[in-house]
């Protein structure tokens, strides 16, 4: 675990809230836990917007989500009164359903609605739902969400029940696009090993909820 205490962990982390009966005390709580954890954003929904952020905390909101089926220009209005509210990152989800079917360029214009909307420096992740797609669906809608302008391909809501972020998922994305955009690893990651391969495998952002005690593990298996 050395690897991930020195990186510093905490650094790599969008600490995420984004149960539907989150309160606003639960977010105001989250917002001070990833403050003082040193996480570098907070993740939350449209609804918990303006909030006040402390330090150089960032702010993530997610669009579309959990979904992804809303119409394209719902999403971005969206993504555009978000970041009018203080979003710095967008994480959208994609139509999945239009990925299984193959039809990418479908993918690529809903993606390219959410970046004409929320221009950079606004940071945009695409959640691409990778469990509930095929080896060669995942490719092509990587290459969709490059050729749209997206900064991270995402892998998962943590809300669908084919599952989370899996190594061989974050592998694959890695190599489709290379250093030309960033992997986020989202959905299922409790613990700090989970958190180690991720990173290993090439995620350099990780969605987590249990971000805590992710932390605490990471520094208790290198003994401090």
């Amino acid at each position: 675990m050395e690897a991930l205490v020195s990186a510093p962990l905490a650094r790599h982390i969008d600490h995420t809230l984004l149960k539907p009966e989150a309160t606003s005390a639960e977010i105001a709580a989250a917002i001070a836990e990833a403050a003082d954890l040193g996480t570098y954003s907070v993740c939350l929904s449209p609804s918990a917007l303006p909030v006040d952020l402390p330090g150089e905390l960032k702010l993530a909101v997610v669009i579309g989500f959990p979904s992804g089926k809303h119409h394209s220009s719902i999403k971005a209005a969206e993504a555009a009164l978000a970041v009018a509210e203080g979003a710095d990152e967008l994480d959208m989800v994609i139509d999945i359903g239009a990925a299984i079917e193959g039809r990418y360029a479908d993918v690529e214009a809903d993606i390219r609605a959410v970046r004409d909307a929320a221009p950079r420096p606004v940071v945009l992740k695409v959640i691409i739902e990778s469990a509930a797609l095929s080896d060669e669906a995942i490719v092509a809608v990587c290459r969709a969400a490059e050729e749209a302008g997206a900064d991270f391909v995402k892998t998962s809501t943590g809300f669908h029940p084919s599952g989370g972020a899996s190594v061989h998922a974050v592998s694959l994305m890695k190599q489709t696009v290379g250093d030309r955009l960033e992997v986020k690893a989202s959905g299922g990651i409790r613990t700090a090993a989970d958190a180690q391969q991720m990173i290993e495998a090439g995620a350099t952002r990780l969605g987590l909820s249990s971000s805590r005690a992710i932390l605490e593990g990471a520094e208790a298996a290198a003994g401090y």
